[in-house]
């Protein structure tokens, strides 16, 4: 039995109150590490060890800091076998996902901000009688909360930008996942980071991640998560005017025309609406293909995705892994009822797939697809962050942006045509944070991330993400006439 720990001021400690919660591995059910079960002293603890460390932090040079995430970034390179296991024993997603996806990306993260802060300008506004130049001040003690699908990935995606522009960071991993950010930890301490500025407080989110929302020595939440969560946040933070970032839901639609290129439609459609067991909030869910192609499309993506067989995700040819959790699998499967009284299909899968041997106990589910379900019923309306997707015909540009519109999530969506001009007018149509274009996934870390609607608050990324820990202060200086 592993036991995680909290890491507040440079030290690795248990709960305060010495209380545990199972974590469970999701390919055999069974649980195989303790993580302490934080409250609010050890947030407590958390903000004070930030607040010490946050003026020699914030004061230290951008080079300083940059020497040190650069030495983070090294150590989970040369640690990233370790890391892909830890993260598919805790997930349940697949190695062969785990060591090409989400160390890789932890390791890009850390990178590409901890040089990006060296080039990180502000502005100047000169004329005959004043300049006017802005200061880019860090926050001071940030809060960062991440969820379960990307563990250290989207982890890595909030803390290292808080930390290259001087803040000092509480950050919460999922309770369901903790298992490579604690291994992280252990990394920072390696790199030396000094201690208090990242404190990592395990434990449920109504417990430790509502201290760190409510706690009023944090300026700032970053929040990654479901969208009732995000509300509630929202709620919270904004009568005390912290900032806020929040990545909430999506309910992403896939467009595909007649004149696309089909082969790399289909098997670029698959991986949208597949990969991770479909608990990506960038998967396509919601699949439309223009009647000219409807039939041939579908029979063709059945026939595909019937071969798609889950596995135990340790094994390298596994390409379907388990769900995160016993609750979220049955969650998943009963959307799949939901779809069926609400008048629809399952046209492939559909069903709890149970293995043999170690694997016997894992939440593994067939890879679903649903057809003959209108635009409003809630299989379509609602996120469902499985394995399952909706197929519907359309006739028309118009027609399909009406439905891909129609939900009240804004994140991303695909778009596959030939046609240059329908390509750049339907995208600007979208009302979505992202859309791609004959692709899917490609993320310059330069370029916004996030959402619209009920898809979430503010950006991430590239110089958004600097902005959004910094704060802005204009100084004006008058210059003396002759």
């Amino acid at each position: 039995m592993i036991s995680l720990q909290n890491y507040i001021n440079g030290t690795f400690v248990s709960a305060v109150s010495g209380q545990t919660i199972d974590n469970v591995d999701p390919s055999t059910g069974k649980v195989f590490s303790l993580i302490p079960r934080s409250e609010q002293a050890d947030v407590d603890a958390a903000v004070t060890a930030a607040e010490a460390a946050f003026p020699s932090w914030s004061n230290l040079s951008v080079e300083k800091r940059s020497e040190v995430l650069i030495r983070l970034a090294d150590l989970i390179k040369s640690n990233s076998e370790a890391l892909a296991q830890a993260e598919t024993l805790d997930n349940g997603k697949p190695i062969s996902l785990s060591r090409a996806v989400d160390i890789p990306r932890a390791e890009a993260n850390i990178r590409f901000f901890a040089t990006g802060i060296l080039h990180f300008a502000s502005e100047a506004h000169p004329n005959t009688e004043y300049i006017n130049y802005t200061l880019r001040k860090p926050i001071g003690v940030v809060g960062c909360i991440s969820p379960w699908n990307l563990p250290l990935y989207l982890f890595t995606w909030k803390i290292a930008p808080a930390l290259a522009a001087g803040n000092c960071v509480v950050a919460k991993p999922s309770e369901i996942t903790p298992y490579t950010a604690y291994l992280f930890s252990k990394l920072c301490a390696e790199a030396g980071l000094p201690a208090g500025v990242l404190n990592i407080v395990h434990g449920y989110g109504p417990e430790a991640g509502e201290a760190i929302v409510q706690h009023n020595g944090i300026k700032a939440i970053s929040f990654t998560g479901g969208t009732a969560t995000g509300a509630h946040i929202a709620s919270v933070v904004a009568p005390k005017f912290k900032k806020m970032s929040l990545e909430l839901g999506g309910k992403n639609a896939n467009i595909i025309f007649n004149d696309c290129d089909f082969d790399e439609a289909l098997s670029t459609t698959v991986r949208t609406s597949f990969a991770n067991q479909g608990q990506i909030c960038l998967c396509g869910s919601r699949l439309y293909v223009q009647s000219g192609i409807y039939e041939k499309f579908k029979a063709a993506l059945i026939e595909k995705v019937s071969r798609i067989v889950p596995g135990n995700p340790s094994e390298d040819k596994t390409k379907m892994g388990a769900l995160v959790s016993e609750p979220h699998l049955n969650k998943v499967l009963s959307f799949v009822e939901l779809a069926k009284q609400e008048g629809g299909t399952v046209i492939c899968g559909g069903e709890r797939v149970v293995l043999e041997g170690e694997n016997a106990g894992g939440y593994f589910m067939q890879p679903t697809i649903i057809e003959g379900l209108n635009a409003s019923c809630r299989t379509n309306q609602e996120e469902i962050f499985g394995p399952v997707i909706t197929l519907q015909p359309f006739e028309t540009e118009e027609e399909v942006q009406v439905l891909a519109n129609s939900t009240k999530y804004g994140l991303a969506a695909s778009i596959w045509t030939t046609n240059v001009t329908v390509a750049h007018r339907l995208a600007g149509n979208l009302q979505t944070g992202i859309v791609w274009v004959n692709c899917w996934l490609e993320r310059d870390l330069r370029t916004p991330f996030g959402g619209v609607k009920q898809s979430g608050v503010g950006r991430e990324g590239g110089w958004e993400a600097l902005r959004f820990f910094t704060e802005a202060q204009n100084v004006c200086i008058s210059i003396p006439k002759k």
